[in-house]
C-alpha cells in the first residue's frame, strides 16, 4: 500500500479509535453510574423505571462502543496487515473479541431496560431479575478488559519492531496491555484494592498517544523510522 493510502487508513483507524474511547468514558464512566448502582438492584430498577431516556441514552452509548471497537479492529488490521502480518492478525481478532463481549453487555442491558418497564412480574421479582442482568453486564465488562488488554500487545509489538511509530509508544501499550490483563485477573479472583486501578494508567496514556499520533502523523513512511 502507498504511503499516502497508509497515511488515510491510519487517520480512519485514529477516527474508530477516538469515537470508542468518547463514547467509552461517555457510557461506563459518565452514564453508567447514573443507572447501574452495583449492589443495589433496588436502586438500579427505580432508576431504570424513573430515568428510562437516560437508560436508553446508556444502552445507545453500548452500541456506539461496540460499532467503534469492531471498526477500529478492522482498521488496525487493514493499517498493519502489510507490515506485520501476525500482529495485524491478533489486533483484529481480539479487539472484535471485545467487541462481542461488550456485545453481551448491551444484550444484558436491553433486557433490563424491558424488564423495567414491564407491568408485570412482582416489584421483587424484578428485583432478581435486574439483578442477574447487572451481573451479566459487570462481568462482560470484565471479560472484555481481557481482550482489551491483550489487543494492546501486539498493537506495541508492531510498532516497536517496524519503528513505524515513536519505539515508547509501542512499550507503553504493552505495559498497558500487560496491566489490563492482570487486573482483570485479580479482579476475577476478588482481589479489590485501590492500587489495582494504578495496572491500566499506562494503557490509557499509550490509548491517548496512539489516537492523537494516528490523527496528526498517521504513520511514519519505511524510509523514516527514526526513534
Amino acid at each position: 500500500m502507498e504511503h499516502k493510502k497508509l497515511v488515510s487508513t491510519a487517520r480512519l483507524t485514529g477516527i474508530w479509535y477516538l469515537l470508542l474511547a468518547i463514547t467509552g468514558v461517555l457510557g461506563f464512566i459518565v452514564f453508567h453510574p447514573q443507572i447501574f448502582v452495583a449492589g443495589d438492584p433496588q436502586k438500579t430498577l427505580t432508576n431504570l423505571t424513573e430515568l428510562e431516556s437516560t437508560a436508553r441514552i446508556r444502552l445507545v452509548l453500548e452500541l456506539f462502543i461496540i460499532a467503534s471497537q469492531a471498526l477500529a479492529a478492522v482498521w488496525f488490521f487493514k493499517l498493519f496487515v502489510e507490515i506485520k502480518a501476525w500482529a495485524a492478525f491478533a489486533i483484529g481478532g481480539w479487539g472484535l473479541m471485545n467487541a462481542a463481549a461488550i456485545m453481551v453487555s448491551a444484550i444484558a442491558m436491553a433486557a433490563a431496560i424491558e424488564v423495567a418497564q414491564f407491568a408485570t412480574p412482582a416489584f421483587q421479582e424484578k428485583v432478581i431479575s435486574i439483578q442477574l442482568l447487572s451481573t451479566i453486564i459487570s462481568s462482560a465488562w470484565i471479560v472484555g478488559s481481557l481482550f482489551f488488554g491483550l489487543w494492546l500487545i501486539p498493537m506495541g509489538a508492531v510498532v516497536i519492531t517496524s519503528k513505524r511509530m515513536p519505539i515508547w509508544l509501542g512499550r507503553i501499550l504493552i505495559i498497558g496491555g500487560i496491566g489490563y490483563v492482570l487486573s482483570t485477573f485479580f479482579s476475577s479472583m476478588g482481589f479489590a484494592h485501590p492500587l489495582l486501578e494504578f495496572l491500566t494508567i499506562p494503557a490509557t496514556i499509550g490509548e491517548f498517544w496512539m489516537i492523537g499520533y494516528l490523527l496528526i502523523f498517521g504513520i511514519r513512511p519505511l524510509d523514516n523510522t527514526e526513534q
